[in-house]
């Protein structure tokens, strides 16, 4: 076969006419990010994960074959964008709740956010009640997780090459559907094929679930990957006082401060620089003092954290969402899935812990009123920057406050960039 000559970003390449430009790439050492592109499958074009541009128009770099002289795009500035605003699309269609995720730091999907350094979505999360099939025999199909990538439709197959999943519906009720009599064909081996292909945790394999320890998961320490630049954010002066921070918790559950706390010995120096003022660390209730910055732990789920939100919004010049709750939600907005009178009665007519004759849902005008649904930070106040992590790192933490405080430039390592 003829070998032509093509460019990716101005990089003179070289691949056999014809090839698909993912593979073409990669073989010139250029990754083209793709969600639902497998080498032996057919050019399917779902995820968009892959957008290049060819000659100057915007296509899906799977569905293409490199021929003599193309001019291929993959890394312009409007590229990396629409990239990162197609991958936070996905994460706020579906419940990803990466702490709780079986599939967390093997995920495909969540690999590649880390890669593009996503903080925070752009777009609202929908928090949409979605099915997760247990019935089939051997896999659990969890709708929240599928970006219906499609692979599992053309690659998981029985023996007797009949399809075990399928499309159905349209527009967005479209999903992807199991048929049950041909899935209780496959082999344990076949089934965990289907697990490993999908790109998310949507397809689990009943009895199996990852025990990786936390460092040793597919991409916790990958190599080759550019440390995670900070933003650039208002710089403040530094005069030879003291910089002045304040912290809250809010639906959270303490561990991002823990974290804070976590630098050991290096707070001996960080308090020759820094005053915490309000905060649970030392016990201040009230402002008394304007603060540079703010650290907020923890979303709002009810109206006192609406409240504290918007005092510390008040008098922090910089206020700072710190861990995944805070920035979106995290765990607590689990329930965000069910309706708040379902939420309660759960908790306290139906629960088996409840006293007898004990079962009253507590109302009273001294306790703050429980929200709708869990709120991020950035849905009721300006924040100014994000934290990803669940926690963050004690490194990740005080690096960005040292960045803000001191104008001390940084990046965060791979390893320490994660949301769960």
């Amino acid at each position: 076969m003829e070998t032509i000559t093509f460019k990716i970003d101005g990089r003179n390449c070289t691949a056999k006419n014809g090839q698909n430009l993912i593979e073409a790439a990669k073989q010139n050492g250029i990754i083209i990010p793709t969600l639902c592109h497998f080498k032996h499958l057919n050019p399917l074009g779902s995820c968009r994960v892959c957008t290049v541009k060819n000659n100057g128009k915007s296509v899906a770099g799977c569905i293409v074959k490199v021929a003599e002289g193309m001019d291929i795009e993959v890394q312009t500035p409007e590229l990396i964008d629409a990239r990162k605003a197609i991958l936070e699309m996905m994460f706020v269609e579906g419940n990803h709740f990466c702490p709780s995720c079986e599939k967390s730091g093997d995920c495909d999907m969540q690999n590649l956010a880390y890669e593009t350094g996503i903080r925070y979505a752009r777009f609202p999360h929908l928090f949409e009640d979605k099915i997760v099939d247990a019935r089939p025999e051997r896999i659990v199909v969890n709708q929240n997780r599928c970006i219906k990538c499609q692979r599992c439709i053309e690659e998981v197959k029985t023996k007797d090459g009949y399809k075990v999943f399928q499309l159905i519906n349209r527009g967005n009720k479209t999903r992807v559907a199991i048929d049950y009599e041909q899935e209780a064909k496959l082999s344990a081996a076949q089934a965990n094929h289907a697990m490993e292909i999908c790109p998310t945790g949507a397809i689990l394999v009943k009895g199996k679930t990852f025990s990786k320890p936390f460092g040793d998961r597919a991409y916790d320490n990958k190599l080759g990957l550019k440390n995670i630049s900070a933003n650039k954010l208002k710089k403040q002066p530094t005069n030879g006082t003291k910089k002045r921070i304040a912290t809250t918790s809010l639906a959270g559950c303490f561990g991002c401060h823990m974290s804070l706390l976590d630098i050991d010995l290096d707070i001996l120096d960080m308090v020759e620089l820094v005053e915490i003022h309000k905060s649970p660390l030392t016990d201040i209730k009230k402002f008394n003092k304007r603060c540079d910055i703010g650290l907020i732990e923890g979303g709002c789920c009810n109206t006192e954290n609406i409240e504290v939100l918007r005092e510390f919004r008040k008098n922090c010049d910089i206020l700072i969402s710190v861990g995944e709750c805070a920035v979106w939600g995290g765990l607590p907005a689990m329930r965000n899935t069910i309706p708040l009178e379902a939420c309660l009665n759960e908790a306290y007519l139906n629960s088996m812990t409840s006293e007898e004759g004990a079962t009253t849902i507590p109302n009273h005008q001294d306790i703050p009123k429980i929200l709708n649904k869990v709120y991020a930070n950035h849905d009721v106040v300006k924040i100014d920057y994000h934290i990803p992590g669940c926690p963050p790192s004690a490194n990740h933490i005080w690096s960005v406050l040292k960045h803000v405080l001191f104008e001390e430039e940084y990046s965060i390592a791979f390893a320490d960039f994660k949301y769960d």
